[in-house]
């Protein structure tokens, strides 16, 4: 019912998935999103606590959730029961990358499609996820989180500083999920790393919110 309070209060907020009519080509693919996850009980994990699977999620129980435990302006860090994780952003320099535009609008960063700022030059970019748990240090390939961009780890709400990230542990203590909502007027995004027997699964990205 939290879950489902919480998702809904967003929606008010004119968070609801929609469509933008863009003057230039979306070059993006929805291959991650959750609508092609077919496995059954990530599946249902996913939809307790992700907005792309709130249709979903109606009749689903809550999974543990582990809150953040502090922030700063780049950086956000996770700690509870046994897991720890860390994720950081970084200053984006243009200089360094290979830019691609259909006419004035930027499409591709390196030839590929990106998240957060579409469109546009980024400001930000996620340059480190790191993962413990148990002591065992998951490792988090940069191809998963490479091409997300202008990451905001909070939002202002009825003037309170708050964020929907967390990590979730499965049922079974198999799974666990590091959940990051990106919400932000000029493109927002979420986006789940999937990790099971403590290795690195796949992740889950929807984009498109308002």
């Amino acid at each position: 019912m939290k879950k489902n309070s919480l998702a809904a209060g967003i929606l008010i907020c004119c968070f609801c998935q929609a469509q933008k009519n863009y003057d230039y080509t979306d070059t993006r693919k929805k291959n991650e999103s959750f609508a092609k996850i077919i496995q059954k009980d990530i599946r249902a994990d996913l939809a307790s606590f992700t907005l792309a699977g709130i249709s979903e999620s109606i009749g689903k129980s809550e999974i543990k959730k582990i809150p953040f435990t502090s922030f700063g302006p780049d950086s956000m860090i996770f700690s509870g029961d046994n897991i720890t994780a860390r994720i950081k952003t970084t200053p984006f320099d243009p200089a360094k990358h290979k830019l691609d535009y259909d006419e004035k609008y930027l499409i591709k960063i390196d030839k590929k499609p990106y998240y957060g700022a579409y469109g546009s030059l980024p400001v930000t970019y996620i340059s480190q996820v790191n993962l413990i748990i148990e002591k065992d240090t998951v490792t988090i390939p940069p191809a998963a989180y490479f091409d997300l961009y202008n990451l905001n780890l909070t939002y202002i709400d009825k003037d309170i500083k708050r964020t929907a990230n967390g990590i979730y542990r499965s049922k079974d203590g198999r799974k666990i999920y590091l959940y990051l909502l990106c919400r932000d007027k000029t493109g927002s995004y979420e986006v789940t790393w999937v990790i099971q027997d403590k290795k690195y699964l796949r992740r889950v990205l929807d984009y498109g919110f308002m």
